[in-house]
């Protein structure tokens, strides 16, 4: 079996499909090829099965790259409101959970079925459980594709094939090999919004604890996040360490504000006038999870007697506890890597694409869009805006 069509997009995630479905509205013949036997994998199993599919404040801020300006054309030219909109006219309800999160109310199949409909609306042809072969640029321009369903060509080819996070949902490294192939920079790729292990010490003074939560604020570079951390059987998890991680490296320190938002110095001393008969260890129970104050206590607080009452700790002594507190040192060694992050931090070079269009500099006609592109967002429906507003920008550019 054989094809032509005016562009073939390399992927069925979320950039591919929002590409896909703008190209196919403005009259072009589009095929979408996805290695998978479904398209929108990682959209289905999204915010619990609900998909946090945009963020309201969105904004440059919001993204990691080597290029921190490359992404604000794109984002400028399609908002979260114009993807909300979208969502509105297919009668999707959805809900704002925290921090400009908005989530479908019901299920994240409604997303994935969203942009079905839209692409078939635009004439769209998908193929799934088709891998790719071969992928040529032809002497007289366009590109010519051997798959394991048939031979293709098409004026325009966009990668939208994602990065290596979360493997068992069928991430490859398709799109830097193709990247490369066509003369393009790939920037080293690790693994981002991904728990952090810890090893000896640490990890033996907490691994017991698994499943306590407390709100924290991570700091590690300059950079802090403000929400839950869960400690678990390997090391440390939950939004605020999912954020953190893709600012740390291994060596880096890490501090986490145990009493975020509070003055920790300034609520011992409260304490020590109301109550200089209690304990420390009973005040930390009062602050902090109960069993993890307890371990603090047994571990880090040792040397300051956690035992005594409040009223034989002087001013440096109460001084000390505040700090551990407020600046809590997370000793991490590791990532949980590409088996559980939700994204892929590095990836092709910017300075290779247009801002404007997705497009190469060195071949015409070929795009990358989506997680394949060095810009990687915060956790919270991001990363999602970047799939939206990079596929849009080269739906609309494509043969142009």
């Amino acid at each position: 079996m054989s094809g032509r069509f005016d562009a073939i997009v390399i992927g069925g995630g979320a950039a591919g499909l929002m590409c896909a479905q703008v190209a196919g509205h403005r009259g072009l013949r589009v095929l979408v090829i996805e290695h998978a036997n479904r398209v929108g994998k990682k959209i289905l199993m999204s915010g619990g099965g609900r998909c946090n599919f945009t963020n309201t404040g969105t904004g440059p801020a919001n993204f990691l790259s080597a290029n921190p300006h490359f992404c604000k054309s794109a984002l400028a030219r399609y908002t979260p409101l114009d993807f909300v909109d979208l969502v509105d006219r297919h009668g999707i309800a959805w809900h704002e959970k925290e921090l400009g999160q908005l989530f479908c109310d019901e299920s994240s199949k409604q997303i994935v079925a969203m942009l079905l409909a839209e692409c078939t609306a635009g004439v769209v042809e998908i193929r799934t459980s088709c891998s790719i072969e071969r992928v040529a640029h032809r002497d007289g321009g366009g590109f010519a594709l051997r798959t394991s369903q048939g031979s293709f060509e098409a004026d325009a080819l966009v990668a939208a094939s994602g990065g290596l996070s979360i493997p068992k949902m069928g991430a490859t490294g398709f799109g830097y090999a193709l990247a490369r192939q066509f003369g393009h920079a790939v920037l080293p790729t690790r693994a981002g919004l991904v728990p952090l292990t810890l090893s000896g010490r640490p990890l033996e003074e907490i691994a017991d604890l698994s499943g306590i939560a407390l709100p924290v604020e991570a700091s590690c570079n300059g950079v802090a996040f403000r929400n839950a951390m869960l400690l678990t059987h390997r090391g440390v998890s939950g939004p605020a360490i999912l954020q953190i991680s893709s600012y740390w490296r291994p060596g880096d320190s890490l501090r986490i504000d145990l009493l975020p938002g509070d003055d920790a110095l300034q609520r011992l001393r409260t304490e020590r006038k109301r109550r200089p008969a209690t304990e420390l260890r009973t005040i930390l129970a009062e602050l902090l999870p109960k069993r993890f104050a307890q371990r603090l206590c047994e571990t880090s607080l040792v040397p300051l007697q956690p035992l005594r009452p409040l009223r034989q700790f002087d001013e440096p002594q109460l001084g000390a506890v505040a700090g551990l507190l407020s600046a809590w040192p997370l000793v991490a060694s590791g990532t949980e890597g590409y088996r559980t992050a939700e994204v892929t931090l590095g990836g092709v070079d910017t300075d290779g694409l247009s801002s404007s269009t997705m497009q190469s500099r060195h071949v015409p006609g070929l795009y990358f869009i989506g997680e394949v592109v060095d810009v990687t967002g915060w956790l919270g429906g991001y990363n999602f805006q970047w799939a939206w507003a990079s596929g849009h920008a080269a739906g609309r550019a494509l043969l142009s």
